[in-house]
């Protein structure tokens, strides 16, 4: 078992090299939901996540020949990026086996920080496979992912960071994949302070750890296509199921539909860029799995902020829509010079702002002198689309149909009863 000095250790050993991330309070997002957060950002390290803490210390202690001989690991993201950062921090090479199918961005920041990668089959499990062989011909070090007490002990150095920066902490919720992270943290925290409670969030679509707990031994369970890809974990290690066995609380589920929406909330005001992953910690507290921590002070781990940011503008515009922020509404026009403007005339008085417009002139059940407008408009609420719409049909606008989208159902808590 990894015990609190293996992580003092380990913060001792990598110190000036990993950066010690804040730990905020975060007062909107409080008082939205009647707790008392503090996001620790460990988004704001220079990999974008946590990984870089543990790769580091593991490098670290490894004997020089070891480090000469160089490291293999098996990822299809952060754990790729932080132990070729911490190669590239300590000389030593990497080789990192990605699946083929790793989005480009991700290849060439890991390529960036120097080590090697090779591309193999079409997900993080052949991947894993064909690095173990590489392993044995190339005579390399394995650096696992989770499932090692170098790499736990590294991630614990955060749980350290926590309760110094906020002294009275009460709880603190971490996102679970392998249960690298939340075995490290709970460990620093329960053998300082156990009366401190940790909890782990692991989405739906992969629970295998939570599973493993209620079975009392190990579970494998294949995850689903997730948002939260980062915690995707088919099953979780030996060494870290003990531990949480041991120190963690309680495990919650959240739904894809919850992270995608904490995504959104800790951008917009809590003001932290988050991966799915890395907000799977605030789902759970927005989504309120942990109804007990109501008026608490509780540090929530946002573990990394490596998102596409095609897939973070979909999530923007998404949440959007939901909040009745952006509508789409399909208009029946006369097809006439002036037709165009005489809507517009409308959707301007209503203080709607355009983003885009199409024309359906064909594929469509309209008349030969008549066409479909498509309105993309940004507006304010659901009150002002109401509006908006009754507006037009004032104007004699009678085939009005708005495309839906399904309303954001999170609660917004009342306001906590003590301020930070």
């Amino acid at each position: 078992m990894v015990t609190l000095p293996d992580i003092l250790a380990a913060r001792e050993r990598i110190r000036g090299r990993v950066k010690t991330t804040p730990c905020l309070a975060a007062e909107e997002l409080s008082e939205r939901r009647g707790v008392e957060v503090y996001l620790k950002q460990e988004s704001q390290q220079r990999t974008g996540s946590f990984k870089s803490r543990g790769a580091m210390n593991k490098l670290l202690a490894m004997p020089e020949t070891e480090r000469a001989a160089g490291v293999i690991a098996a990822s299809a993201g952060n754990h790729a990026q932080g132990v070729a950062f911490a190669a590239a921090e300590v000389g030593a090479k990497a080789t990192i086996v990605m699946p083929e199918s790793t989005p480009i961005i991700k290849i060439a920041r890991t390529r960036a920080y120097g080590a090697e990668v090779v591309l193999h089959g079409v997900d993080f499990d052949e991947a894993f496979d064909h690095a173990k062989v590489l392993q044995a011909e190339r005579g390399l070090t394995f650096v696992h992912p989770f499932n090692d007490p170098l790499i736990i002990a590294g991630q614990g150095t955060c749980g350290l960071e926590m309760l110094e920066q906020v002294p009275e902490l009460e709880a603190i919720v971490v996102p679970i994949g392998g249960g690298g992270l939340i075995s490290g943290i709970a460990t620093a925290v329960k053998e300082q302070r156990p009366e401190v409670e940790v909890f782990g969030v692991q989405s739906e679509s992969a629970p295998s750890m939570k599973l493993s707990l209620e079975a009392g031994h190990l579970v494998e369970r294949k995850s689903t296509p997730s948002i939260a890809e980062g915690i995707c974990v088919k099953h979780p290690g030996e060494m870290t199921f003990e531990i949480v066995r041991r120190y963690v609380d309680a495990i919650e589920l959240v739904s894809e539909s919850a992270i995608e929406r904490a995504i959104f909330e800790l951008l917009e005001t809590g003001k932290a860029v988050s991966e799915g992953a890395g907000a799977a910690a605030y789902a759970a507290l927005m989504a309120e799995r942990f109804p007990q921590l109501e008026g608490r002070k509780v540090a929530v781990v946002v573990s990394g902020a490596n998102i596409d940011l095609n897939i973070l503008n979909r999530i923007i515009e998404r949440s959007l829509a939901k909040q009745s922020r952006l509508v789409r509404l399909h208009i029946r026009v006369q097809d006439r010079p002036g037709g165009l403007a005489a809507l517009l005339a409308v959707v301007a008085e209503q203080e709607a702002n355009v983003l885009r417009i199409e024309h359906h002139r064909v594929f469509t059940d309209t008349s030969f002198w008549e066409t479909d407008i498509e309105l993309t408009l940004e507006t304010r609420d659901r009150e002002h689309i109401d509006t908006l719409i009754a507006a037009l049909a004032d104007h004699g606008y009678t085939r009005i149909q708005e495309v839906g989208v399904a309303l954001d159902p999170s609660p917004i808590r009342r306001p906590m009863r003590a301020k930070l």
